[in-house]
């Protein structure tokens, strides 16, 4: 999906992959725009805008088959505030999504906005991957770490607190964000530097503190970034290999949704 428009602020991105009954990819993504900010999150035909969730802004989607449907994970901005929750939509389609009723699931609180969720599912339950960003002191919300929650219906969650935070002096001092987990533990999650790199994360690979990255294990990010993209999804492909997508940044500061598949011969090892 190419940038919406030119320079700084357009960006098409913040990928949710997910297979669909009939084995098709689907990928729901935020579009954006210096004027509406995260305006809209598009996911097959449907176009969700941030007016109808009464945000001033929509990030990273999370797209989940839930029975014989879906359920869409939606990142909602507080109108006049840093603040950040997450709502739930579920319907028996994807085109049901348009008039599906949202429910607040992460609402976050006066201390912390909670967005960019990653959920997965299996047999055991559901996760959460969250990134948190702390409000006590203005001027500094661009601050983010990532928390583990876990739940037995994906609404009514258990927190497990903070297992990937920044730094000091480190490539992601100012915060770490979890992007992607793979079956197998590996963990790709997006950090920065400074503060006037907000919106310009790159990605990088972490490890549990004991080697391998297992359920709400406490993690720790690699030395330095792998790619310079952000909101990476690694989706494993039932035949082998892996399908990407990413948000790319562009020369005149726009951003644009890509995609790669990646042979399993030629996937990296663990940080």
């Amino acid at each position: 999906m190419p940038a919406p428009g030119t320079g700084l602020g357009c960006w098409a991105g913040a990928p949710s992959a997910a297979f669909g009954a009939d084995g098709k990819i689907v990928v729901a993504y935020r579009l954006r725009d210096a004027e509406r900010r995260g305006g809209e999150v598009v996911v097959g035909d449907v176009t969700l805008g941030k007016e109808r969730f009464g945000a001033e802004s929509l990030e990273r989607p999370a797209l989940v088959r839930a029975g014989g449907g879906w359920r869409l994970y939606l990142s909602c901005a507080t109108p006049g505030s840093k603040h950040w929750w997450i709502c739930a939509l579920d319907a028996p389609s994807l085109a049901a999504l348009a008039d599906a009723e949202p429910v607040t699931v992460f609402a976050g609180d006066a201390a912390t906005g909670v967005k960019d969720p990653v959920i997965r599912r299996d047999g055991s339950g559901w996760r959460a991957w969250l990134c948190c960003h702390p409000l006590e002191e203005p001027g500094e919300e661009d601050r983010m770490t990532t928390a583990y929650a876990t739940s037995h219906d994906g609404l009514a969650w258990e927190w497990h607190g903070t297992v990937l935070a920044g730094r000091p002096g480190a490539w992601d001092a100012r915060g770490a964000r979890v992007t992607a987990v793979l079956p197998d533990g590996t963990v790709y999650y997006d950090g920065r530097s400074r503060k006037a790199d907000n919106f310009r994360e790159q990605t990088g690979m972490a490890r549990g503190e004991d080697g391998f990255a297992v359920e709400g294990a406490r993690l720790v990010g690699g030395a330095g970034p792998v790619a310079d993209v952000r909101y990476l999804d690694v989706l494993p492909l039932p035949g082998g290999g892996w399908r990407l997508f990413y948000e790319a940044p562009l020369p005149d500061g726009s951003h644009e949704l890509r995609t790669e598949l990646i042979d399993s011969a030629a996937w990296p090892s663990r940080a």
